[in-house]
């Protein structure tokens, strides 16, 4: 601000014939707008005394409009992590002004951070008694694991946080890293590692908000058997880190799964020591003050391949993704607010009312059963497979003799005939989920459903369909639309007053009703790839999976996880305006991750991203592999390395 005079201020936003003011009063006033905003206009008010003026209300900001950038066109942008978009404030005065986003990075994975007077590798990986795991693929370069692939991430601030070193404010980063993409000798290292979590206290600067690493802790998940392919993940309303595990170990058919025989041995230092009912639940953090924290697994959300979990705001109602082939859509609802330890699970019927542009349907629920976390565990650690179910891959009513008793049903791309124990229907339920749901007659035809995200104003949820393919564009069920390969965000009705497929209300007001695509997020497959070698339209959403939503810019943010785009994006989709801007770039090869948006910590906000497997090449990348691989290879570690970070210049209302 430029003063009128020697005592005098001029104000943003005010008539052009306003009194001059005294500077001590305007200086008062002036802050404490600041301060109430967050934002660079600020109110006046009548200050006492004879030199006191009113002056009249200041602009006052009226919409926010993220203006998107172009696909990356050089090599040099197309190796990296970036962003060249920006947000253009509008205000009710018709000013306006545009700045800039910046994507930052905190650290990297294999970079070394200290845990106290303890130096930590991030993203590396620990046996069940908390020994690093060693790469020994290439004995001469012999080294601990650590991941390319950072997923879920939450920032948390606490009450009374006493970690020393911080100068500013002290928050919390949760990260968690799904898996290792390869060895040293390019073997695949895919669900063969146990997944880490860490803790990293940042320093968030009270001035430009900037955040750094201060601390660095990996959380002990020996209380839980350790963690297997940590997805995505969200903040629950009571402040803690809601994580998942995807894909689970097929119980069944175990003995053959020498991947899940890797990760055991890797564990627990045996091929069979890893029960495969541990896996699939849902994970809980509680980050400690000292920048430690403590982890819980729920056992009662069913066992599923899970993305991640999402609670409404009654604090007791889940959405859930599931993501995989023959998947379903499923609902938990925990007996008491905040606590998910017991609850009651749903699965969903699609009753298609569209086959068009990704499809739509009415959603009914079918109740699967009831119980607490330490009652699943107890069965988990207590039976097998054989114990709960009984699975043919031929039809037992053509043996000779027949047997009628066994039900047909889809289940991972494949037929199955099941028949499932007597008196063991919870333990069907919980950790047969898939099979059960679809021996209940639910809609497993889901394909990759991914990110889930919620809007709470107008009382609708989202979800990612990355690929609509195989089970939901077959001949067969209850899905029936036609292929996009590069997939659908769909939008869910919610309400109140619903009754399950038995005729029981359900205890919700938070329920899908309604579930239909949304037109402008729906991917478009082209029928020959471009110039760059995409196959699918740039300038749309490709294979949609990270979602969030932004309740004070009513933004819903989708980070990709496309094998149809040469380089993977970061979106942010107006649901008022219905524009749609590109915000953020990942390396080509890469995945966009850890997507979370924090509307405002301390008066700043943040869009925090990771991205995953730099130049995992496929066809597509025929067109600029040459040219990429060396800049990803130098900026990137030879694609050990990937980036946690967040997007600032973000806008606080």
């Amino acid at each position: 601000m430029s003063p009128t005079s020697d005592n005098a201020l001029s104000v943003p936003g005010a008539a052009a014939n306003q009194a001059s003011l005294p500077r001590r009063h305007v200086l008062k006033g002036a802050l404490g707008g600041f301060a109430a905003m967050g934002l660079s206009g600020f109110g006046l008010s009548a200050c006492g005394g004879s030199d006191s003026v009113l002056v009249a209300s200041p602009a006052t900001l009226s919409s926010v409009e993220f203006l998107g950038m172009a696909a990356p066109t050089t090599d040099l942008l197309r190796a990296d992590s970036y962003t060249s978009a920006s947000v253009k404030l509008s205000y009710s005065d018709a000013t306006s002004k545009t700045q800039a986003l910046a994507y930052n990075t905190i650290f990297k994975t294999g970079d070394t951070l200290k845990n106290g007077n303890a130096n930590i590798i991030a993203g590396a990986y620990y046996d069940i008694n908390g020994n690093p795991i060693i790469d020994n693929s290439v004995p001469a370069s012999a080294e601990p694991f650590y991941s390319d692939c950072p997923d879920g991430n939450a920032l948390i601030a606490l009450a009374n946080p006493t970690v020393p070193g911080v100068t500013g404010n002290t928050l919390f980063l949760v990260t968690q890293y799904e898996y290792k993409t390869r060895d040293n000798a390019g073997v695949s290292m895919y669900g063969k590692l146990p997944s880490p979590i860490s803790i990293t206290t940042l320093d968030q600067d009270k001035t430009t908000g900037a955040l750094t690493a201060v601390k660095h802790f990996n959380v002990d998940t020996k209380p839980v058997h350790g963690l297997w392919i940590t997805c995505a993940s969200s903040l629950s309303p009571w402040n803690t880190y809601l994580s998942s595990e995807e894909y689970e170990p097929d119980a069944v058919n175990i003995a053959t799964n020498t991947m899940f025989q890797a990760f055991s041995l890797n564990l627990f230092g045996s091929t069979t020591a890893a029960n495969p009912y541990h896996y699939a639940h849902v994970p809980e953090v509680t980050v400690l003050p000292d920048g430690s924290a403590t982890i819980v697994k729920h056992y009662c959300l069913g066992r599923v391949a899970r993305e991640l979990v999402e609670v409404c705001p009654d604090n007791k109602t889940v959405l859930m993704g599931d993501d995989g082939t023959n998947t379903g859509l499923f609902m938990f609802i925990a007996d008491k607010e905040k606590d998910l330890s017991a609850g009651t699970l749903y699965v969903a019927k699609w009753t298609q009312t569209s086959a068009t542009v990704g499809g739509a349907a009415t959603l009914s629920w079918i109740k699967m059963g009831h119980a607490s976390s330490d009652y699943v565990k107890g069965l988990a650690d207590s039976l097998t497979a054989s114990d709960i179910v009984t699975v043919s891959v031929t039809d037992p009513a053509l043996a000779i003799p027949a047997d009628t008793s066994f039900t047909k049903i889809a289940f991972n791309g494949k037929t199955e005939w099941v028949k499932f124990a007597p008196g063991k229907e919870l333990a069907a339920a919980f950790l047969e989920t898939h099979r059960y749901a679809a021996f209940l007659g639910a809609s497993m035809e889901f394909s990759k459903m991914e990110g889930v995200a919620l809007n709470r104003k107008d009382k609708v949820a989202y979800i990612a369909i990355s690929y609509i393919q195989k089970s939901m564009s077959d001949a067969v069920g209850d899905i029936q639309v036609g292929v996009i390969n590069a997939g659908a965000t769909y939008e869910l009705q919610l309400a109140a007053a619903q009754q399950d497929s038995a005729g029981a209300t359900i205890g919700s007001d938070w329920v899908p009703t309604v579930m239909a695509a949304v037109p402008a997020l729906v991917g478009e497959d082209l029928v020959a790839p471009d110039a760059v070698g995409n196959t699918a339209n740039v300038d749309k959403i490709a294979n949609a999976d990270n979602l969030k939503f932004s309740e004070k810019l009513r933004t819903l943010f989708i980070g990709e996880d496309s094998g149809q785009h040469v380089n993977n994006f970061v979106w942010a989709y107006n649901v008022d305006s219905k524009k749609l801007s590109r915000i953020q770039s990942v390396p080509a090869g890469g995945e966009a991750t850890g997507l979370e948006v924090v509307d405002n910590l301390n008066g700043f906000a943040y869009i925090l991203g990771n991205f995953q497997h730099p130049g995992d090449w496929g066809a597509i990348h025929a067109v600029i592999k040459t040219g990429v691989e060396p800049l990803v290879n130098a900026k990137w570690n030879n694609r050990k390395s990937s980036a946690i970070g967040y997007i600032s210049g973000v806008p606080v209302l």
